[in-house]
């Protein structure tokens, strides 16, 4: 993927994801913009594919999310309700100061459980949620 030149002449990559599991968790590593020009539906579609194999615990970890718009707000939801439908468990960790106000101003974050830290999530995922 060739970088693009956003406004003020920094690089930017898009939108890139990666798994991990860890245990029966499936950490899902977001990097990049969470919105429509730039991610689609990838986030969507790798839920979609774990939840299709079996999998019920997603940790999604937004560090590397620099900026949401309202099209990424949609498309956590999505997957929240995927995860949720097939009864499973989705959290975030790791949100950067402007997607947790964007969250909070939005009210999502009282959808979300939201944790700073990696380990502390994935502590409080339900050992006996089947994979």
């Amino acid at each position: 993927m060739i970088p693009r030149p956003t406004k003020v002449g920094k690089l930017a990559m898009g939108f890139q994801v990666s798994t991990r599991a860890l245990g029966r968790v499936v950490v899902v590593d977001a990097v990049g913009r969470l919105t429509l020009s730039d991610s689609r539906t990838r986030l969507r579609d790798l839920i979609h594919v774990f939840c299709g194999n079996g999998h019920k615990q997603f940790l999604l970890n937004l560090a590397g999310v620099d900026f949401m718009d309202s099209d990424g707000m949609g498309e956590l939801v999505r997957c929240y309700s995927v995860v949720r439908q097939r009864g499973g468990e989705m959290k975030l960790v790791q949100v950067s100061k402007k997607v947790q106000e964007l969250l909070q101003i939005t009210r999502l974050a009282t959808l979300f459980e939201i944790y700073g830290e990696e380990l502390a999530a994935l502590q409080t995922f339900s050992a006996t949620t089947p994979e």
